[in-house]
């Protein structure tokens, strides 16, 4: 590296970097905007006064609960959940079976089920016998099992898994995906123990080569584990570096062990979706003045400035556009956009 790389290379070393707030006159995109600050503003006190006349019928404490999502996805996609005053406790819950309302007290969190008490025993027909009414999100979630798979028919069902190794030391890498230019490759292979270098693997195959059964497993959950080993010795040619795949049952195959039965995956969501809004308002108008709008190239340089010394005009040689005095004029400050440093 040159004597002029090394200085470029310890310049580009100890820049800094830091905001700088850009006063665009721009009448289109201070509208724009605006538009998105009052929309945002209009939601929020929308919402709020919905749940303010929401919460107006009656008291009860905030429910928490975390947000549903299935991972990793595409996934079976769970009931969406709301707030509710409706739900029934189930009678398999301790002192949820109720005669009459003074059995409920309202707002008594019911510490086995899924919410609060709202005062109402829900009684079914003419019979005597009910469950509390609970304010809950709702559906509430059931440990009951269903009689047929919901993957029943899924065994054909692909995963493609992409697996790297590499010996930096040695400067040798290695893929389970052959190098090949052809396109329909991924769409007619299917992996077995004779073609290794095939990362399309049939559900269905995947589950019995653990010595499991895959309608057993499509109705009641699994969790399947593929180990990839790459036991090289690079004195050999790299064809002889292949991948062997070993597959095992991870969870439990005890018959009715309903305890620890099924998989729930749930992502927090605390308070940020206001913030987020606002944040973007700004984002998308950002990107409006400094690429889409006419005057975008004068605006990005403006908010975009690069700073340096004044005292880097003077070493320029003469002939460079200035006197060859050392000295600066205001004129030349201000077409170059530089800040004394």
């Amino acid at each position: 590296m040159g004597q002029a790389g090394c200085k470029r290379l310890s310049q580009a070393l100890f820049d800094y970097k830091t905001e700088k707030y850009v006063i665009a006159k721009n009448k289109k995109v201070g509208l724009l905007y605006r538009l998105l600050q009052v929309s945002i503003l209009t939601y929020l006190v929308a919402t709020t006064a919905l749940e303010v006349m929401r919460y107006s019928r009656g008291f009860f404490p905030p429910i928490y609960e975390a947000f549903p999502e299935q991972l990793p996805p595409p996934g079976l996609e769970p009931p969406v959940q709301g707030l509710w005053k409706g739900g029934k406790d189930s009678e398999s819950i301790p002192n949820a079976v109720c005669y009459e309302d003074s059995d409920c007290p309202l707002g008594e969190p019911v510490m086995t089920g899924n919410g609060v008490r709202t005062g109402r025993c829900l009684q079914s027909g003419n019979m005597q016998r009910g469950t509390c009414e609970i304010f809950a999100w709702c559906p509430v979630e059931t440990k009951s099992r269903p009689e047929k798979p919901l993957l029943g028919k899924a065994e054909d069902f692909t995963i493609y898994i992409k697996n790297f190794i590499r010996f930096p030391k040695f400067n040798f890498s290695k893929t389970n995906v052959p190098d090949t230019k052809d396109r329909d490759f991924l769409k007619s292979c299917r992996f077995d123990p004779k073609n290794p270098y095939c990362p399309i693997f049939r559900l269905g195959s995947v589950v019995s080569w653990t010595g499991s059964n895959f309608q057993e497993i499509a109705l009641q959950g699994g969790v399947i584990g593929i180990q990839i080993e790459w036991d090289c010795d690079l004195d050999k040619a790299p064809s002889e570096c292949n991948p062997r795949y070993h597959f095992s049952r991870l969870d439990s195959r005890i018959p009715g062990n309903s305890v620890s039965s099924g998989y729930n995956f749930s992502w927090a969501q605390r308070g940020s979706q206001e913030r987020n809004k606002w944040l973007e308002g700004s984002f998308f108008c950002d990107l409006v003045l400094i690429y889409f709008i006419k005057k975008s190239h004068f605006y990005r340089n403006k908010k975009y400035e690069e700073a340096r010394s004044v005292t880097l005009l003077s070493q320029r040689p003469e002939g460079s556009g200035h006197a060859g005095n050392g000295k600066v004029n205001v004129e030349q400050l201000r077409d170059l956009q530089t800040v004394e440093a």
